[in-house]
């Protein structure tokens, strides 16, 4: 599987092919599902461009989206979006559109309880486990981790990419059997992302997680990047 992060928190200042609005974002979603990706990841924003988890933003951005593609849709729960941990949980179960699935960072507190709300919605639920916290260590141990849907597996070493992922791996060991998405960011998103090729692991790719092709032009949009990550994987899965 290949999914596609359409834009992330990055902002007007990251270029204008990064899709800010509802109408973007489902633009850029058809276009990316049109090049090969099965599966999205988006963050809702405000009018003025922050992620927000407002049941009014989130409803336009999955309503847009959906009007679109037909393929499963997640959203970010990022703490930056809402601090308050008991807040957020609020904030999710006031939804009035539920996206498919949605991202939940492990290290971030109040993470059980917003998974959990989660769950009991309905919602598939994404660990996130980013590298260079306790993440893997907290999910070892969480009763939910057999419940949820996958594991991202975020590596967010750019100096050394490849050896944190597959030390990343190694912390999340059998990950409650549940499957794994392995995905870097910035310099490292490209070689983590033929490391998940060879090892046979999903992975995703946007916007969200880089701005520039392999060789270091700037990427035009996301059907461009996916494109592009489809021809890297199959290339890498084809490696000995």
């Amino acid at each position: 599987m290949v999914q596609v992060c359409l834009n992330g928190p990055r902002g007007a200042a990251d270029g204008s092919a990064v899709p800010l609005t509802p109408l973007a974002m489902a633009q850029s979603a058809a276009e990316a599902v049109a090049a090969g990706a099965t599966d999205l990841h988006v963050h809702p924003k405000t009018p003025c461009g922050r992620d927000s988890l407002s049941p009014r933003v989130v409803a336009a951005t999955l309503e847009a989206i959906r009007a679109r593609v037909s393929v499963p849709v997640g959203v970010t729960t990022g703490a930056w979006a809402e601090p308050d941990p008991a807040d957020r949980v609020a904030r999710v179960r006031s939804w009035t559109a539920l996206p498919d699935h949605a991202s939940v960072n492990w290290h971030e507190p109040g993470a059980e309880s917003l998974a959990a709300a989660l769950i009991d919605l309905g919602v598939g639920v994404e660990a996130g486990i980013w590298s260079g916290t306790d993440a893997a260590e907290r999910f070892a141990r969480s009763p939910l981790g057999p419940k949820v849907l996958r594991v991202l597996a975020e590596v967010t070493d750019t100096d050394a990419p490849e050896a944190t992922a597959r030390s990343l791996l190694a912390e999340l060991g059998g990950a409650h059997g549940r499957p794994v998405l392995l995905h870097g960011e910035d310099a490292g998103a490209w070689p983590v992302l033929r490391l998940a090729g060879r090892l046979g692991l999903a992975t995703r790719v946007g916007l969200e997680d880089m701005l520039v092709l392999p060789d270091g032009r700037r990427a035009a949009s996301n059907a461009q990047l996916v494109a592009e990550a489809l021809a890297q994987y199959g290339c890498a899965q084809r490696s000995p």
